[in-house]
């Protein structure tokens, strides 16, 4: 029982599940699942009650039961009691104190991290205001490697994105050459298929290796598909360079998913043993996003932003090149409006990068929520502030195969200006060669004769 007196009344909690949950900014996936606190008063004496938590209790109380949840003994049997040192005599009001001082600089964030549980940073995470997640955030390093360098201070990175509502590869090649062009694609040119024929997946796997090959691009391609198809794809010998995986934080949610964490490794030695990374072994690249366990009907109580926090424990095992959340994506009754989507976004990478993972973000919405570009302006200026690992390429902003709104190549230009970011050092060397960029970084008018534009039709160059 945990409880706090505020305003002469007091509150009780039953359990450390419902603590957290009380404790959440409020969001309409909470109130959906009858979980979230009844008032604002109600919310503030759950976070005074959770500040006074020893960090120590989430390795003790566990909110989704060990006997019946493979994430939870993936999070338990894993923890790292060595890192946890240095921190576990603290409270979680004590963490957010210790996490905002000058003694928590990126050194000591990144020796902390394998001992830090997803519920410890998703709870000091609900006691943080907007600026205290973006600070943070910011001191956390996290670098990973295939064929270029993503994650250094400074840098920033795009995942182009080029779909197709039909998967036409003339069509999806025009959007590709489009965001290089733009000086899009350092993450990763990763396709959303509309189909899940194993032919198509093939070509276009073959597609993006093409491209890829013959402009000898330091960069990586993804069809994202199901582990399964692409398991299958490495077995017919396509050139696969990254296996992608929705997850959650649920062995229920992730079943939802048609997967578990033995197929994940599975996946994942798959891939390692076709050897195309040229500078690391980073192979992976996954997506979550707020609600998903809900959704399943797979959260066992527990809200949405600590099952979110959860999948990353799943992500961390596997050491991935990317993980983005996927923010708004699933929906208003999850996510209502700009302001729960922001908050959202930030909750999200300052957890995934307090626990050491390359979060990026597809900063989104979909057409029937309340937000607008101007909240995507916002959240990803804030973002980018507290460095984010990578963020979304798409033509125009506007995803016209999976139908929702997202960032483009031209917001990619507005933040790196703003800013002064870079691309991954490597990506930016073949686009001074490319005549793309110049030496400083700053887009070239591109004439008719580019070679990427010949190759678009169909000439050599």
């Amino acid at each position: 029982m945990y409880q706090a007196t505020l305003s002469r009344r007091s509150y009780r909690f039953s359990d450390l599940r419902q603590l957290m949950a009380k404790a959440s900014p409020a969001r309409s996936g909470d109130y959906l699942a009858e979980v979230a606190a009844d008032s604002a008063e109600e919310r503030m004496a759950a976070r005074i009650a959770l500040a006074e938590v020893p960090l120590k209790t989430f390795l003790q109380q566990l909110l989704v039961p060990y006997e019946q949840d493979e994430v939870t003994r993936l999070i338990i049997d894993s923890h790292d009691a060595l890192a946890f040192a240095p921190i576990s005599h603290l409270t979680v009001g004590d963490f957010r104190d210790w996490l905002l001082s000058e003694q928590a600089d990126s050194a000591m964030l990144a020796q902390v991290a394998t001992g830090i549980t997803p519920e410890m940073a998703a709870a000091v995470s609900k006691l943080m205001r907007n600026q205290d997640l973006i600070l943070v955030a910011r001191k956390c390093r996290v670098i990973t490697r295939f064929r270029n360098t993503i994650g250094l201070p400074g840098h920033l990175s795009v995942r182009l994105q080029p779909n197709h509502p039909t998967d036409s590869l003339q069509g999806i090649a025009a959007s590709m050459l489009d965001g290089l062009l733009y000086g899009s694609g350092d993450a990763v040119v990763g396709i959303n298929p509309a189909s899940d024929s194993l032919p198509l997946l093939e070509k276009l796997n073959y597609m993006l290796d093409d491209v890829i090959q013959r402009f000898a691009i330091p960069t990586q391609s993804c069809v994202l598909t199901h582990v399964t198809n692409t398991l299958r794809l490495i077995e017919r010998g396509a050139p696969v360079d990254l296996v992608f995986q929705s997850i959650a934080g649920t062995e229920a949610a992730n079943a939802g998913f048609g997967i578990n964490l033995a197929l994940l490794a599975e996946a994942q030695q798959a891939a390692l043993s076709l050897n195309r990374g040229t500078l690391g072994n980073n192979v992976m690249y996954f997506e979550t996003g707020q609600g998903s366990c809900l959704s399943s009907n797979a959260h066992h109580g527990v809200d949405q932003q600590t099952c979110e926090a959860r999948a990353y424990a799943v992500a961390r095992h596997f050491s991935p090149l990317l993980i983005n959340t996927v923010v708004g994506f699933i929906g208003p009754e999850y996510l209502y409006d700009g302001k729960q989507i922001i908050r959202a976004g930030l909750e999200d990478h300052f957890c995934g990068k307090l626990l050491g993972l390359p979060l990026g973000c597809d900063v989104c919405y979909t057409n029937h929520a309340e937000a607008d570009q101007d909240d995507m302006d916002t959240l990803l200026t804030l973002l980018a502030t507290a460095g984010l690992t990578f963020l979304i390429g798409v033509p125009g902003a506007d995803d016209i195969m999976l139908n929702y709104q997202s960032t483009s190549f031209h917001d990619a230009l507005y933040i790196r200006e703003l800013l002064g970011l870079k691309h991954a050092p490597e990506f930016a060397d073949w686009l001074t060669k490319m005549h793309i960029t110049d030496d400083l970084g700053r887009l070239r008018d591109t004439a008719a004769n580019h070679p990427l534009l010949l190759a678009l039709q169909g000439e050599q160059p």
